[in-house]
């Protein structure tokens, strides 16, 4: 994620650390936040020498869907899409995604 360009197309490898849901008063949009790396069900920690741990995230949001199949917290996955910052983090709309799957004892 630290080498995604502020805008253009990119292509990242990360985990799903949250996704969140919209009422279904509000437009359609499922949005997800993506991170660098997970660590025994908690995410590594950043580069540097502060207490407070600093991560490497990435939104993304796809439009019109309420849903989007096998993304949930947890899942590895390949991005490629636009990016650009929106409110201070780096979002990708609507790209396209592989899911990456891992044995059980990795």
């Amino acid at each position: 994620m630290k080498d995604l360009p502020v805008r253009g197309r990119a292509t990242c490898t990360g985990f799903i650390e949250s996704v969140t849901h919209q009422p279904p008063s509000e437009q359609p949009f499922f949005s997800a936040i993506v991170v660098d790396a997970l660590e025994h069900g908690s995410l590594l920690a950043g580069r540097g020498g502060s207490s407070r741990k600093s991560y490497q995230r990435l939104r993304v949001v796809w439009l019109g869907r309420t849903r989007v199949p096998g993304i949930e917290a947890g899942v590895q996955l390949r991005l490629n899409g636009m990016v650009a910052p929106v409110g201070g983090l780096p979002t990708m709309f609507n790209p396209r995604y592989e899911i990456l799957s891992r044995q059980e004892n990795q």
